[in-house]
């Protein structure tokens, strides 16, 4: 146990037999991160770059940005998010990767099996976290802390490590899975959650960002006990509802269960370019390309949507975005994406330089009334067909059956040997133009 939040003194460690801890009472929750995790992963799977600096991430050339480092290189400065030129400059040594994001997954489940074998009450929050439930019953007599420990075990056999927090409520579990990496477990035991809170500043509160905390200091809050002892009328008119969970939140006091959340919300992809797209062609291309990714995805998940999502970000970071409701549940993206033609036209023509392209689709459990038909957009204020035309609109195979059948073909060699094993035109050209850089869904990781 490597710290402990409690009215006693810290256990030592124990004698062999069964240990002894601390009596608990009342909810338990555990937050499980896996360390430096994509790194990790690397690392496990090239017994060379062990205990070197290595880093997951996008072309330092070509705008990429990194998706995870080791601790071997954060030691350096890298840090997830950053711009693969500013981490090179850190760490020019460091051991370059695209990822295995296959092979991410795959590791991810393992773990997860892990954690429901130890309890019915497992939330996974993203590919490399998950919050776990193992209050004491009357049927389940363990100690928290003695699954945790186990659970640390378990995962280290895998050949990864794990940090993990364990308190009475998932903010205080967060919060201490951070408080000591890599493979800490922080205790904070029921009664303690003030005295654990209230020192530290208010960043550490998940969902208070960079805007909220320049709110707060301007008005003198700086620690969680502050903003703890801040009135709740005050918190509420500087942050509306949110304010009311900051302020429960701060206080240790919030009773949010742990539940999994298997339904998925949507399914999308995005791609940052190497240099900016100008041309009809080039942005055509990609959103066939991304296209193709999302239908693929929806497809392997059983999922059909009637909501066509697309984002664009330009040169100067600004970014716009633009909805179409499908008459009729789709999964085919040779179907949809025609439509990505003339919804981009919308918010961009050509010339205009495109730093990034997204597409998403959602509204699995809606009903099927429509806003407007797949193939059909309104005319303007002249009569005309928008943007796009009917050029755009048209499938990209006419016939559906053939459609279907192209889909099933590519779609079985590829789940036989890979994505990449069948490529279209548009998707080859496509990769030439990335940052390498991957894309996070969570939907994707489950």
């Amino acid at each position: 146990m490597d710290r402990t939040f409690s009215d006693k003194e810290a256990l030592g460690p124990e004698p062999a037999g069964k240990p002894s801890f601390e009596p608990w009472a009342g909810p338990a929750i555990l937050l499980v991160d896996l360390d430096a995790f994509f790194a990790s992963v690397e690392q496990l799977d090239h017994p060379a770059w062990r205990g070197k600096p290595v880093v997951v991430g996008g072309d330092a050339d070509k705008r990429g940005v990194v998706a995870a480092a080791s601790y071997e290189a954060r030691a350096f400065g890298v840090r997830s998010a950053m711009p693969a030129s500013t981490a090179r400059t850190l760490c020019p040594d460091a051991i370059w990767t695209q990822g295995n994001h296959g092979r991410y997954r795959e590791m991810s489940r393992r773990v997860m099996e892990v954690l429901d074998r130890e309890s019915p009450f497992v939330q996974q929050v993203s590919i490399d976290e998950a919050f776990v439930d193992v209050s004491p019953t009357a049927h389940n007599t363990e100690h928290p802390v003695a699954v945790a420990q186990r659970i640390q075990d378990r995962v280290e056999a895998f050949g990864l490590t794990c940090s993990i927090g364990l308190g009475t409520s998932k903010t205080v579990a967060k919060i201490a899975s951070d408080m000591d990496k890599p493979r800490g477990l922080t205790v904070v035991y029921p009664g303690c959650e003030k005295a654990f809170l209230a020192p530290l500043p208010v960043r550490a509160l998940s969902g208070i960002g960079a805007a909220a905390e320049r709110e707060l200091h301007r008005h003198g809050i700086e620690t969680l006990g502050g903003l703890a002892e801040a009135g709740l009328p005050f918190l509420k008119r500087l942050f509306g509802k949110n304010g009311a969970t900051m302020h429960v939140r701060a206080k240790g006091c919030d009773d949010a269960p742990v539940e999994a959340d298997d339904k998925v919300k949507s399914v999308s992809n995005e791609i940052s370019f190497a240099s900016d797209l100008t041309t009809s062609d080039e942005v055509d291309s990609v959103l066939a390309s991304i296209a193709s990714k999302v239908g693929r995805r929806l497809r392997v998940k059983g999922l059909r949507g009637h909501t066509l999502s697309l984002k664009v970000r330009f040169d100067d970071r600004s970014v716009k975005s633009v909805q179409r409701r499908l008459e009729e549940a789709s999964d085919d993206d040779l179907l949809f994406a025609p439509l990505l033609f003339a919804m981009v036209r919308e918010v961009w023509r050509p010339g205009i330089p495109v730093r990034l392209l997204g597409v998403g689709m959602s509204g699995f459990d809606e009903g099927e009334a429509a806003q407007e038909r797949l193939f059909e957009l309104p005319p303007d204020e002249n009569g005309k067909v928008q943007a796009g035309g009917a050029r755009a609109h048209r499938p990209i195979l006419e016939d559906a059956d053939k459609r279907s059948g192209l889909l099933r073909a590519t779609d079985q060699v590829r789940e036989r040997f890979g994505e990449d094993a069948v490529q279209f035109g548009h998707e080859m050209a496509t990769r030439m133009r990335t940052t390498g850089s991957g894309s996070k869904n969570p939907a994707d990781y489950k």
